[in-house]
Formats: structure tokens, sequence, C-alpha cells
């Protein structure tokens, strides 16, 4: 028995579909990275705050945890630090992620505030994060403050490390309830309740109360909705994305 046969060398057919396969390749990489580069561009309020979370999620790493505990607390919005410094704290808390786990909030900012920015506006959009997390964060202490004076918490609830970015993520979680068309509105807003009320019947803490505080501070911002375009109808974009299936595989 010989040896076996070479592989025939490669024709210009061959050559052709492969430098085709890889122009098409290239081009498609191209289109994906424009329409990721106009996304953000659509929403640049978030994606620079996403940015600067970024950069001070990397800067928590770089430090020992009991320094980190510190240095976070003297940006906390408790009890103290409100007393002392409230315009200070309010904004640099929303500048810092408590775990130091960035990606899942890139990926909630692209889904939430994003979407948000993009309906509503750069300015409509900070109006009602601002306030989600402002609001959230004064009813909620406030509470603390009630429950410490009743001794229901201890007086060291005062010093309660409070940092994050959620109370503004609610607040902008609510408020897109009215970008959905009825009935879906309806059981996203049903969804949201659930997610946001379990816990503050369950738990009852301070933050749960200022995460479903956020929520009621979005729905309260319906006003500012107003007059921004269309609502979104799920069927209409599934119908859509269908049409553009079938004309792809329809393709000789």
């Amino acid at each position: 028995m010989g040896p076996p046969n070479p592989p025939p060398p490669p024709t210009r057919a061959n050559g052709h579909q492969h430098g085709h396969l890889r122009t098409t390749t290239a081009t498609a990489a191209k289109r994906a990275a424009r329409a990721v580069a106009a996304y953000i561009r659509s929403a640049p309020g978030t994606y620079i705050w996403l940015a600067v979370l970024f950069v001070t999620t990397v800067a928590l790493h770089q430090m020992s945890p009991d320094f980190e505990q510190d240095f976070l607390r003297q940006r906390s919005t408790n009890l103290h630090e409100l007393s002392s410094n409230p315009v200070r704290v309010l904004f640099s808390s929303a500048l810092w992620i408590d775990g130091g786990r960035w990606l899942p909030y890139a990926v909630l900012y692209t889904v939430f505030h994003a979407q948000a920015e993009r309906w509503l506006g750069t300015l409509r959009w900070l109006t009602v994060a601002l306030a989600a997390h402002i609001l959230a964060t004064l009813i909620s202490e406030g509470a603390l403050l009630w429950a410490i004076r009743h001794g229901i918490a201890p007086e060291s609830a005062v010093n309660t490390l409070d940092v994050g970015v959620s109370y503004a993520l609610a607040g902008i979680v609510g408020v897109l309830t009215y970008r959905i068309a009825p009935p879906w509105r309806y059981v996203y807003l049903l969804g949201v309740l659930i997610v946001y009320g379990t816990p503050l019947i369950t738990g009852r803490t301070f933050t749960d109360l200022g995460h479903f505080t956020s929520v009621l501070i979005g729905l309260a911002c319906y006003p500012l909705t107003r007059g921004r375009g269309p609502v979104w109808n799920p069927l209409v974009t599934l119908a859509r994305a269908r049409r553009r299936m079938h004309r792809v595989t329809s393709r000789p």
C-alpha cells in the first residue's frame, strides 16, 4: 500500500472564498464596533459615570481591607457623616462601589441607565437618578435615626458603611416603567415591586427601605417622561426581529 496522496493545492476559487470570508468578518466587526461606539455616545452620562466607577474600583483593589473600610466610611452617607458633611458625602458616596465588583454594574448600567438616558435625555435622566439617590438616602437614614432613638437599632449604627449607586439605579428602574407599553408595563412593574418589596418585608433593613423608596421616587417622576417619544412594545420588537431573521435566512 503506497503513501497517501497529498492534498490538492488550493484553487483560485478556494482562495477567493477565504478572502471573501475574511472581508465579510472584518466588515461585520467594524459595524459592531461602530454600533457599540454609537450606543455609548447616545448615553454619555451613563458611561462617564461608569468609567469613574471603574477607576475608583481599581483604586479600592489597591487598598488593604482595613484601610478600605476606613476610607469608604469617610465617604459614606451614614448619620455621622451626614450630620457634618452632607453635601460632600451625598456626592462622593455615588462614586464608589462597596464590594469591588464593577462588571455587574457595567451590565446594569447598560440595561437600565443607558436606556433611560437615551429615552429621557441626559438632564432628565440625571434628575431622576439624583432625586432617588439623595431622597432615598435621607429617608432611609432618617428611619435609622428613629430606630436608634427608640432603642431598635444600636448607637453604633450611626457609623454604618453606606456607599454605592444602588439607590440611583433603583430609581431609574422605577421610572422605566413608563417606557413600556401596557399591558407589559404592569407586568414589569409587578416584577419590580416583588424584587424590591420582598427584601423590605423579610429583611427590613434601612437599605431595603432605601431601595424600595427609590423605586417609588422613580415612579413619582412620571411628569419627566411626558413627550419623550413612543413607548416600547416588546411584541413589535419581536415581530421586527422575526422579519429580519426571515430576510437573512431567505437569501440565496
